[in-house]
């Protein structure tokens, strides 16, 4: 009974041995420490024999981004003894500053050891030297309520980017609108060569008080600045490093409509154009047919929602109207959008005349003077002719109109003929010519 019990623990001992000598260590390294904030980072997880099953980086998630992982294997034979190594090659970024834990990751059964990480508040101002840094402006920051303000990035970098995500700008209360394309040139900031891309943007603040537009941030791969690339031997792709960079955020004093304007109507713009075009450019049509008036409005530093309807309510005696669908469109260009509102409208006249249509006001604020302004078209005379069949209908005589006066009695008694001689008539017999009652 002894024996039997002294072999168990024996056995056991022996199977705890055994389960410690076929454990695979697992040893962590990181490429740098201290690191920055906004900077990534490289953690390495290396087994020199197989571990007990895959890796979950799960609890990295507390206080890391992780943005890439990677596997490798490499076996050798040397001096007659074969060898094996794996690799976990994560890429991370911190999500806040201090003395950080990297806590152990388990390999199914197996499992690597914590490594403290110190990660610096790197909160400094670009000092020119950077290599990826952003600068964003924005004009003006004291705009009027739904008035353009035009946001412009710059994104500044001296390395080769290899992918990146920029987000996008976010206010409460304003509409945002991106502008043309991105525009790529060369600069030097304090002696140091750039590549800057440009993006704009246009904002219209649609409420009344400050508001802020928040920082962006741009999550961008990039080759390692080295004079001599490095590959690593993996999967055969040069040495990257990924870093996150914030712009500052902006904050606009959104004023309100100005108590010096006076129209219902609010609209503020750079600069508006109001004209109009006819079918016929003598103004003047038949009855029964149309004459077409196109109007357009055009509005720079506007949206299309904030442009009026232009063709006017108001009947006239005489002419029946048959409004058109109007156009909208919006240009973006760099510099800013431009709204575009035509109209188009046929007027019929029912009986011939003239009809005046009245003028046409349109009254905005131009934020370039700050002063109300007038989009003016003065006030239009239309003719309506007769139509053809009203013309021949009025030009054949009656048929009364066409008889003779009744001679007199007397000259009626004998017998008389009427000759024509040129455009007078003369009674045969008489010399007088029929211009008069009697000969």
């Amino acid at each position: 009974m002894h024996r039997h019990y002294c072999a168990r623990i024996l056995f056991g001992l022996l199977m705890l041995l055994t389960t410690a000598i076929q454990a695979a260590e697992i040893q962590v390294a990181v490429d740098r420490n201290p690191v920055s904030l906004n900077e990534s980072f490289q953690l390495t997880f290396t087994a020199s024999d197989e571990p007990d099953g895959n890796p979950d980086f799960t609890p990295l998630q507390d206080n890391f981004q992780i943005i890439s992982q990677q596997r490798s294997s490499n076996s050798s034979w040397v001096n007659g003894q074969s060898s094996r190594k794996e690799q976990w090659i994560v890429r991370a970024m911190a999500k806040q500053a201090g003395d950080l834990l990297i806590p152990p990751i388990a390999f199914g059964a197996d499992s690597s050891k914590p490594l403290k990480l110190v990660v610096s508040e790197n909160t400094a101002a670009p000092q020119g030297n950077d290599e990826i840094f952003l600068e964003v402006t924005a004009t003006p920051e004291q705009p009027y309520v739904q008035s353009q303000v035009l946001y412009t990035l710059k994104l500044f970098r001296k390395v080769q980017i290899t992918q990146a995500s920029l987000s996008e700008p976010e206010i409460k209360d304003a509409l945002v609108e991106k502008l043309g394309d991105d525009s790529t040139y060369a600069t030097q900031v304090k002696g140091v060569d750039y590549w800057v891309t440009e993006r704009k943007y246009a904002i219209f603040p649609q409420q009344s008080g400050v508001f802020t537009i928040a920082p962006l941030i741009l999550n961008a791969e990039y080759l390692s600045n080295q004079r001599q690339p490095r590959f690593n031997g993996f999967f055969n792709r040069p040495d990257t490093e990924t870093r996150r960079v914030a712009s500052k955020a902006i904050t606009l004093n959104v004023q309100a409509v100005p108590a010096s304007f006076k129209s219902p109507n609010w609209l503020s713009a750079e600069s508006l154009t109001l004209s109009e075009t006819w079918s016929d450019a003598g103004l003047q049509t038949k009855v029964g047919e149309p004459l077409t008036r196109t109007l357009t409005l055009s509005a720079k530093g506007a949206t299309v929602g904030q442009l009026p309807e232009l063709l006017g309510k108001t009947a006239i005696d005489g002419i029946k109207t048959y409004p058109d669908q109007p156009l909208l469109k919006e240009d973006k260009q760099s510099d800013g959008l431009t709204a575009r509102r035509e109209e188009k409208i046929a007027f019929i006249p029912s009986k011939p005349g003239e009809y005046t249509l009245p003028a046409l006001d349109i009254v905005w604020f131009n934020t370039k003077t700050q002063k109300m302004e007038t989009g003016h078209l003065p006030s239009v005379k239309l003719k309506a002719l007769a139509s053809a069949e009203d013309t021949q209908t009025s030009a054949q005589p009656a048929a009364a109109d066409v008889q003779p006066e009744q001679p007199n009695s007397q000259i009626a008694a004998s017998p008389i003929t009427v000759t024509s001689s040129g455009d007078t008539l003369f009674w045969q017999g008489c010399r007088r010519p029929w211009r008069w009652a009697g000969c």
